[in-house]
């Protein structure tokens, strides 16, 4: 891998490193007097089993066993002549086990003497040593170098023009901070920043000597002051002495916690160091996958094609009364419900019917959400038009069918009246109540899109005319607010071109930040339906801070939340006043409105829209 495919790889996703090597090693039996960079000759089943684990826990990258190969090191175990076996060996074991699905790291420490002035080596002693170390590295098969808990930034500077020099893989720098988020020789954040820019690697970051706490001090300062991507690598804690052993007792949730907040805060890159163990990384990659899911997707290639001018393709403002309205410059009003977890559906009808008869246009159906098993989304909107009247928009996901599948309930859907579907993704199992479900993606929502749009104009997948064509008023999500701005906006251009009708938005909560999205799709002249939640506590709004990807309750809201926390009807009062206040500063910019109902208390939705005038 070269530097700039790295880029792009960072661009695109946050890449989640595996934990820590020496204490897994440890926690094997493994003496903490001994040589571990050995273990790559003398014991590498011991090796393959971390990697192993880590790579099932979910980890984008596992690092090599190499950390402390270099010659100084080695020469204090009298192994200084083993140096190209040891780290070849090294390579080799990761990349056998990471076959070509993930990458694998070369793990460079710092040499352990000082360099000049302070020290006896020279500059370019330095990078002579660490040249020797990351050759047999690239020559076992390593994607990139990383350099892990350096102390002094000018050795870290030679080990990454050690880099440079010999070859054009990417390579990440890192240091290690103190208890005070400053680095080990009292350098502040402003300083360290400077430091490591100068370094000129493709990441920077810090590792090591702390926990997760300490490491977002570091990054809320250091984000501010460098567009760099930055890694973040804490240990679990402070290790704790149990029985003559030396423990790390931060539990997987906690690190899964962190890593949301480090997402938040700017980080490109995560992982774990001493104590960090698989079962930690497992929950970070849950974590990372909850804010920014990564779909695996097979390519399904669906291809435009000629239509035959016989075929009479369904207008769009007589596609649904949605559709119409619409068309018709009219604002709409969708509410949520969530079908039941059992089979009786009489509340979500008597619901459905209280939202009809207060003016509701749509009832939005969601189809899995989190990755729930709840009654069929499909079926609820089918008793819901049958016994209430109003019309539905069904949530269709990508995850649970694959494409033929998604053909046929499709046409069923259509065969049994509905003509509203949101094209959706969907989340991945793993975030729900069943973690070893299999999800499909035979395609994600540009794909399903694609295949509405065939359907549309008379074609199945395969170019086969399938009769009367459907009419589908087609939408599908957005999210002003996502991480990866750029991204998002990529996608939803694609969405738009593949045939997407209107857009949805995740919920708003801060208007800054839904102006600043709305200029950037002016080009794009569809409907937009804004999302809406009327919050109901304070720890509903940290649930949408740290658990729905993309939302963000800013600090204002969430004060004047913490300020009737104390009183449950003060706390949903103040939850509705927020969103009619948000509401009322998005009218001018959206042509709808999709309220939820929280816990599906359908007053909310009422009490919301209650005094507006609509046209």
């Amino acid at each position: 891998m070269n530097r700039q495919e790295f880029k792009n790889k960072i661009s695109n996703s946050i890449i989640l490193f595996d934990g820590g090597m020496g204490t897994e090693l440890y926690k094997k039996g493994v003496f903490i007097n001994k040589c571990f960079d050995e273990l790559n000759l003398t014991n590498p089943t011991l090796v393959r089993m971390v990697h192993e684990d880590y790579k099932n826990a979910g980890a984008d990258v596992i690092e090599t066993n190499t950390y402390g190969a270099n010659g100084p090191k080695l020469k204090r175990f009298m192994l200084q002549d083993k140096l190209y076996d040891i780290n070849f060996a090294g390579a080799k074991l990761a990349r056998e086990v990471a076959g070509t699905d993930i990458l694998v790291a070369g793990a460079v420490g710092p040499l352990g003497i000082q360099m000049e002035p302070l020290g006896p080596l020279s500059r370019d002693e330095v990078k002579d040593f660490f040249k020797e170390q990351i050759l047999p590295l690239i020559d076992g098969g390593v994607d990139l170098i990383i350099f892990e808990t350096f102390i002094y930034p000018d050795e870290l500077k030679q080990a990454v023009l050690a880099v440079r020099e010999i070859s054009d893989l990417p390579c990440i720098a890192q240091m290690t901070i103190d208890e005070d988020a400053s680095s080990l020789t009292g350098a502040s954040v402003p300083v360290m920043i400077k430091e490591l820019e100068n370094i000129a690697a493709d990441v920077v970051g810090i590792n090591c000597t702390v926990g997760p706490q300490i490491m977002l001090n570091w990054l809320e300062q250091a984000r501010k002051l460098t567009e760099i991507p930055i890694s973040i690598m804490p240990n679990a804690g402070k290790p704790k002495n149990v029985d003559g052993r030396n423990l790390y007792l931060t539990s997987p949730e906690y690190m899964a916690e962190y890593a949301k907040q480090f997402i938040l805060n700017g980080a490109n890159v995560l992982g774990g160091c001493c104590g960090t163990a698989p079962e930690h990384i497992k929950s970070m990659r849950n974590a990372i996958n909850a804010l920014m899911p990564q779909y695996r997707k097979k390519e399904i290639k669906i291809d435009k094609i000629e239509v035959d001018d016989s075929v009479e393709i369904v207008l769009v403002e007589k596609k649904s009364r949605l559709a119409k309205r619409l068309t018709d410059g009219h604002f709409v009003k969708f509410v949520e419900l969530l079908p039941p977890h059992g089979v009786s559906a009489i509340n979500e009808i008597e619901k459905a019917r209280e939202m009809f008869f207060n003016g509701i246009d749509v009832i939005n159906i969601p189809d899995g959400p989190r990755a729930s098993a709840r009654m069929s989304a499909l079926s609820l909107a089918i008793q819901i038009q049958r016994d209430v009247g109003i019309e539905t928009l069904l949530h269709f996901v990508c995850r649970d069918r694959n494409v033929i599948g998604m053909q046929s309930d499709l046409l069923g859907a259509y065969a049994l009246g509905l003509r509203n579907i949101l094209s959706v993704t969907g989340d991945p199992p793993k975030l729900g109540n069943y973690p070893d479900a299999t999800a499909v993606f035979d395609v994600d929502a540009i794909g399903l899109v694609n295949i509405l749009d065939r359907l549309n104009h008379g074609l199945d997948i395969a170019g086969n005319p399938i009769g009367r064509p459907t009419g589908f008023f087609v939408g599908v999500g957005a999210n002003p607010g996502a991480i990866n701005m750029d991204e998002e906006l990529r996608r939803l251009d694609w969405k738009v071109e593949a045939g997407a009708e209107y857009i949805i938005t995740q919920p708003v909560f801060d208007i800054d930040i839904f102006e600043s999205f709305i200029k950037r799709i002016e080009h794009i002249k569809k409907p937009i339906i804004a999302g809406l939640w009327p919050l109901t506590s304070l720890r509903n709004a940290e649930f949408m801070n740290n658990e729905v990807p993309g939302c963000n309750v800013p600090d204002i809201l969430m004060k004047r939340l913490i300020n009737v926390q104390e009183s449950k009807e003060a706390s949903r009062d103040e939850g509705i006043r927020i969103a009619r206040e948000t509401l009322e500063n998005m009218l001018g910019m959206i042509h709808g409105v999709q309220i939820s109902a929280p816990f599906g208390r359908v007053q909310s939705v009422i009490d919301v829209l209650d005094g507006f005038t609509f046209n």
